[in-house]
């Protein structure tokens, strides 16, 4: 997969590494490790998993101690067992221990979130439906948690408010209704601008249907439902399903016909996967 370039992501380690220096620097390690001494260490997966995030655990290393040696021994997007070595640094031992933590909390994090989704990407693949995240994210995090979604086989829905019109329960209920919103919707903004409704109900469907929308976004409707709702669209858009997605309930959901599938949970509370640094 196409990796994210070094200038998104070197903004992002830079303040974790701040945040982590504080005011005076790595004191544990500036007391006991002397200047001179190199170490090599190995990063290994604890976990079955899918990795992301290894260029941001290498930048971790090079913008603390730039004489540092970084090899990864896996792509982001690999699966891994219990013991795979994702990577091995080497060089000045200060450098290794001051940027060691905020490595493997970005690993660890990215790595959750694409072990999470590749899980529901298998259940799913016996049939056309895709896994999407949403914009559920952690403040500041966004394009690297949605690339690990990616890293994972699933795919992004909008990175922001500007991406798409996607006209959501409460846009209705303060718009007027579902008709209306999405006329005030489409007489607004551009040709190329996708509109997407959300709905719960089939009445809602067919109210937004009458109407026309690029995607049909059907909220927490079970598996009986949603196929309802896929034939009544038939074609005439994307249908997307949301709500009560999980490693048991996906197949289920992906079986009813619909298109995608969003969970924001695979960004905001994923379980991160166990990774560990030590001395080689």
């Amino acid at each position: 997969m196409s990796p994210l370039p070094d200038l998104m992501l070197e903004p992002l380690v830079r303040a974790a590494l701040l945040e982590d220096l504080g005011r005076a620097g790595d004191i544990t390690t500036e007391a006991i490790v002397p200047a001179g001494l190199t170490a090599r260490v190995a990063m290994t997966a604890r976990d079955p998993g899918v990795v992301a995030g290894l260029d941001l655990a290498r930048l971790a290393f090079s913008l603390i101690e730039p004489r540092l040696s970084f090899t990864a021994h896996r792509p982001d997007g690999a699966s891994v067992a219990p013991g795979d070595l994702l990577a091995s640094i080497e060089g000045p031992a200060r450098g290794i221990l001051m940027g060691e933590r905020v490595a493997l909390n970005y690993l660890c994090h990215l790595s959750g979130i694409a072990t999470a989704t590749n899980r529901l990407v298998r259940a799913a693949a016996h049939t056309q439906a895709r896994i999407c995240c949403t914009r559920k994210t952690t403040p500041g995090l966004r394009a690297v948690q949605k690339y690990a979604v990616r890293a994972g086989g699933g795919s992004n829905h909008r990175f922001g408010l500007d991406d798409a019109v996607l006209i959501k329960d409460n846009h209705i209920a303060i718009a007027g209704g579902v008709s209306v919103a999405l006329r005030r919707a489409r007489a607004s903004v551009g040709h190329l601008v996708k509109i997407e409704v959300e709905v719960d109900t089939l009445a809602q469907l067919e109210e937004a249907l009458s109407v026309g929308a690029d995607a049909y976004l059907l909220d927490n409707m079970a598996p009986p439902v949603l196929r309802e709702a896929v034939a009544m669209v038939a074609g005439r858009g994307v249908t997307e399903a949301s709500g009560r997605i999980t490693p048991e309930t996906v197949a289920a959901i992906a079986e009813s016909g619909v298109d995608l599938i969003s969970a924001g949970w695979l960004t905001h509370s994923v379980t991160v996967l166990d990774i560990g640094l030590d001395a080689a």
